[in-house]
C-alpha cells in the first residue's frame, strides 16, 4: 500500500473509528494518532534528512529520517529488533542452554488485556514465577535463579487481537554460587495447568472474575490455556538464540504477506501457518485492516520486554558490582562479550547493514568512508535543497545528460524492498 493511499485511508479511519471498529477493538488512543503521523512523515525528506559526503570522491546523497516507532513502521521496528537482539547476544544472555516457553491464553481473557493493556504485564510476572517455581520443583533447588526475557506479543497469524507470552530461559537455574542446573523434564501439561490457576487467581484478585466464574473454568476439558516448550537452544548456537529473539519482538505485519489491490480496494493478507484454523489468506476492508494493525501500538511508557531472575536488572548489577570478588571463589559462568546499549545504537550503520545489506556509510563510488556533514530541519532550507535537486535533475534529463547524484546510498545486492532507493523519499533506517 502506497504513502498517498495509507495517508488517505488514515484519516478516513479517525473519522469512522468509534462508529465501526470502536466495539470490536477498543476507542481510538491518543497514542495511534500520534505514531500514525510519524509513520506518515517517516522516510520522508521534506520532513528533515542528514546530508552524508564522502570526503575522498565528494559523492554526497540525502538520507531521510525515521520515525523510530515500535509495533507499527516495519523498518524503524527492525532497527529497534536488531540493537535489542545485538545487546542480548553481547550483554543478557548466558553461555548456557536456552529454551523457547510460549504461554497463551483462552480467548474468553483477551478481551480483558485489549481494554485493560498492563494485565498482560501482570500475566508475564505470574508466567516467570510459574516456570520458576518448575523448575525449582523438579531440580529440587530451592535457591536456583532462572534467566528469563519475556515479550509480550499481542497480535497472531494474520495480525489479530491474540496476546501471549514468548518467553527466552535458560534451560534450568543458577545456584547462588554461579553453577548451572539443567532443567531434567519438561511437562508442558503440569506447567500449563499451573499457570492457568495462577491467571484465574489473578482475575478473581482483581475482581474481574468471582470465584465461582474461576471454578467453572477450572472444569472446562478443553481451557485454552496452553503451553509450549519443544523449541531448544543450545549453548553454543548463539545465531539460533538472536534469531529466536527477533521472532519473539516481530512486528505485528509482515511486508511480504501483504498485498494491497488499488482496483479492489482490498488488503489480502496471508497467514504464516500452514495448517490450522489461522492459515491461509485473509482479504479485508483497508480500514478494517489498519483498525486491526493500530491496536497492537503499545501505550506510551508501556514495557512489552521484561527481564526476571538471573537477567532482571538488580541481579545483573549486583553480579557486577560483585564480580571481581567472586574470582576466588566456585567458577562462575563466564560472561559473553558485553556492549553497552548506548554504543550499539551509535553504530546504526552496522545495524542498518545487518537488517537491509546495506551500509549507509559506504561510498557507492570509491568504497570510502562517508561522515554526516548536516542535518537538515528548517522548513525553509529543506524546500530550498529539494528545488535545487529537482529542477538540476529535470535540465539534466532534458539536454541528455546522466542524472545527478542520487538522494541515497546505493543499495547492495540483496536488499529488501524496504530499502529500494527512491527519489524523493528513501527509506528510513
Amino acid at each position: 500500500m502506497c504513502r498517498a493511499r495509507a495517508t488517505d485511508h488514515l484519516h478516513r479511519l479517525q473519522t469512522v473509528y468509534d462508529e465501526r471498529f470502536a466495539r470490536e477493538y477498543g476507542p481510538w488512543r491518543p497514542v495511534v494518532g500520534d505514531v500514525a503521523d510519524k509513520f506518515l512523515a517517516c522516510g520522508v525528506l521534506e520532513h528533515g534528512f542528514a546530508r552524508i559526503r564522502c570526503d575522498a570522491c565528494t559523492h554526497e546523497y540525502l538520507l531521510a529520517f525515521s520515525c523510530k516507532c515500535r509495533y507499527f513502521c516495519p523498518s524503524c521496528h527492525a532497527k529497534r529488533v536488531a540493537i535489542w537482539t545485538q545487546w542480548l547476544d553481547t550483554t543478557l544472555l548466558a553461555p548456557v542452554p536456552h529454551r523457547q516457553v510460549v504461554l497463551t491464553i483462552p480467548k474468553r481473557l483477551r478481551a480483558y488485556c485489549l481494554y485493560r493493556r498492563r494485565l498482560l504485564g501482570d500475566i508475564a510476572r505470574i508466567a516467570a514465577r510459574t516456570v520458576t517455581a518448575a523448575i525449582r520443583a523438579l531440580t529440587g533447588e530451592r535457591e536456583l535463579a532462572v534467566g528469563i526475557a519475556a515479550c509480550l506479543q499481542t497480535h497472531g497469524s494474520r495480525a489479530n487481537w491474540h496476546p501471549h507470552l514468548h518467553l527466552l530461559i535458560t534451560d534450568g537455574g543458577f545456584r547462588p554460587d554461579g553453577t548451572f542446573v539443567a532443567w531434567p523434564v519438561h511437562d508442558t501439561a503440569r506447567l500449563t495447568e499451573a499457570f492457568r490457576r495462577a491467571v484465574l487467581r489473578l482475575f478473581v484478585r482483581l475482581e474481574l472474575f468471582d470465584e465461582d466464574q474461576a471454578a467453572g473454568m477450572l472444569t472446562w476439558p478443553h481451557s485454552g490455556f496452553h503451553a509450549h516448550t519443544a523449541v531448544r537452544v543450545p549453548e553454543d548456537d548463539r545465531a539460533f538464540a538472536t534469531r529466536l529473539a527477533r521472532y519473539c519482538a516481530r512486528n505485528p505485519v509482515a511486508l511480504e504477506r501483504l498485498t494491497y489491490d488499488r482496483t479492489a480496494q482490498a488488503v489480502t493478507y496471508r497467514s504464516d501457518k500452514s495448517e490450522g484454523p489461522t492459515a491461509g489468506t485473509e482479504t479485508a476492508d483497508p480500514l478494517e485492516f489498519l483498525a486491526r494493525v493500530l491496536v497492537h501500538i503499545p501505550d506510551k511508557g508501556h514495557v512489552t520486554t521484561r527481564y526476571h531472575g538471573w537477567y532482571a536488572n538488580r541481579p545483573r548489577g549486583m553480579r557486577d558490582k560483585a564480580a571481581p570478588a567472586a574470582a576466588d571463589g566456585p567458577p562462575a559462568i563466564v560472561p559473553a562479550p558485553r556492549l553497552a546499549p548506548t554504543e550499539a545504537s551509535r553504530r546504526w550503520a552496522a545495524l542498518l547493514q545487518q537488517i537491509f545489506e546495506v551500509d549507509p556509510l559506504a561510498c557507492p563510488s570509491c568504497h570510502g568512508a562517508m561522515r554526516i556533514v548536516a542535518f537538515i530541519t528548517q522548513t525553509a532550507v529543506i524546500d530550498q535543497i529539494l528545488t535545487h535537486l529537482r529542477t538540476r535533475a529535470a535540465t539534466a534529463a532534458h539536454a541528455g545528460a546522466r542524472s545527478p547524484p542520487s538522494t541515497r546510498a546505493r543499495p547492495s545486492r540483496g536488499t529488501s524492498r524496504a530499502s529500494r532507493p527512491s527519489a524523493d523519499a528513501p527509506t528510513p533506517p
